[in-house]
Formats: C-alpha cells, structure tokens, sequence
C-alpha cells in the first residue's frame, strides 16, 4: 500500500520562510564582514544556495558557498572533508529537513575541528522528533509528526521545492 502525501510546504511558502530564514542569519550575523554557508548533500545545498541568493540582495555579506557529503545511513563510513578554512569564521550549516539530527550531528564534528568563531544550524523543516541533541538555530518550518511520518523536501530541476509528509 503506498504511503499518502500530504503537501505541507508550496513553492510559495517556502519563498517565505527562506526569506525569513535569510533576514534572520543575516541579524545573527550583522558584525561578520562574511559567513560560510554549507549546504548538506543534497537538499541541503538547495537551501543553501537560495539562501546565498536572498543575503547577496538583502545584505553586504560576503557569502562563501560550500557543500558537505555525508553517508546519512552511515556516517563514519567516509570521512567528511571541508574545503575551505573554517577558523575564525562565521559558519552556517543548511540542510533541507532535521529528523533525528544525527546528520547535523555528524555534519557538525568536521566543521568544530576547524574552531570556526560561531557556528549556527539552518534547516528548512524541522521535525520534532530528535534522537540526537542539536536543534537548529534558524528553522523555517516545524512540525510535529509521529515517528512513523517521513517529512519530503523535493527539489525540483527549476530551482522550486515543495515539502511533503509522507
């Protein structure tokens, strides 16, 4: 039997929130000349990028765009390498949903190492059933789901997204 969908974001809220999300890291970060803004593999760097998009129009921040890949089913499997120097600097991680907040977990160990000056957690959907202790710092959306719901960020060729329950 398949599994219903139930749209919980469209293209047009979630333009919204990103927004938002944009004027409130660009508050967090306003003494920052620039930031780095990670984007995790591969809904992540969706977020990110039109994230970056939003603060080069409403903000004089300099934005440094990376990726981060990460096995989300087993993360110590390949180790995570960052590209960029990290130190000192202003770092905001973007992913598109945070379910347990493993991956933020593990997306997080590489990027302390590097002992930016601040480190801040972005996700679009945040779903309040965490097994592990990291709750975003910007979320866009959040939803309370039982644990057997699967929330969807779709990403669509075109740059819209969409938001799923499942």
């Amino acid at each position: 039997m398949e599994k219903e969908r139930i749209l919980i974001l469209d293209q047009q809220h979630i333009d919204r929130k990103l927004q938002r999300m944009a004027y409130e890291i660009w508050e967090h970060n306003s003494n920052e000349s620039g930031i780095v803004l990670i984007g995790i593999e591969s809904g992540g760097v969706a977020v990110a990028e039109s994230l970056a998009a939003r603060l080069a129009k409403i903000s004089p921040l300099k934005v440094e765009m990376l990726s981060l890949k990460l096995n989300k089913k087993q993360p110590l499997q390949t180790p995570v390498e960052i590209s960029a120097n990290l130190s000192g600097r202003s770092v905001v991680l973007a992913d598109d949903v945070a379910n347990s907040g493993k991956t933020l977990l593990y997306a997080l160990k590489p990027l302390l190492d590097q002992e930016p000056s601040k480190i801040m957690v972005a996700v679009l959907v945040d779903r309040k059933h965490k097994s592990f202790p990291v709750t975003p710092d910007i979320v866009g959306h959040s939803i309370s789901t039982t644990l057997q719901d699967h929330i969807v960020v779709e990403c669509n060729a075109d740059g819209s997204m969409e938001a799923f329950l499942e």
